[in-house]
């Protein structure tokens, strides 16, 4: 849902709203190989090698996947350096920089309070 703003300049987005155009953005966001792909790229540009070395667990299709995705939605450029072998690096953009603010919070967040989190899980019966 998206309503525009008494100067009809901006458009106010509303991401409870079934058919709001965010909740893809939303949910790439959410995926926690964006988050930490987003992560990983904060101290400058990488390979993906250097990528899935740094994401532990992560696969090669399910990062090349979550590269993609995150570079459709313009958080980051790859840039392809003619080398044999093939050079390909993945940097933030600007608008990946702004995202990587409030993940950094939110990994930071989990990394806190993880201990506390595993306390209060119910006991398996």
């Amino acid at each position: 849902m998206t309503t525009t703003c008494p100067s009809g300049r901006h458009a106010h987005h509303d991401v409870y709203a079934g058919q709001c155009p965010c909740r893809p953005l939303l949910d790439l966001l959410a995926n926690k190989w964006s988050a930490l792909a987003i992560g990983a790229l904060e101290d400058g540009p990488r390979r993906f090698g250097e990528l899935q070395r740094r994401l532990q667990g992560v696969s090669p299709k399910v990062l090349t996947r979550t590269l993609r995705r995150l570079e459709d939605f313009g958080l980051l450029d790859r840039t392809v350096y003619p080398a044999v072998p093939l050079h390909v690096e993945y940097a933030l953009t600007p608008l990946g920089r702004s995202a990587a603010i409030p993940l950094n919070a939110l990994r930071s967040w989990a990394e806190e309070n993880i201990d506390q989190a595993l306390r209060s899980e119910p006991v398996a019966p």
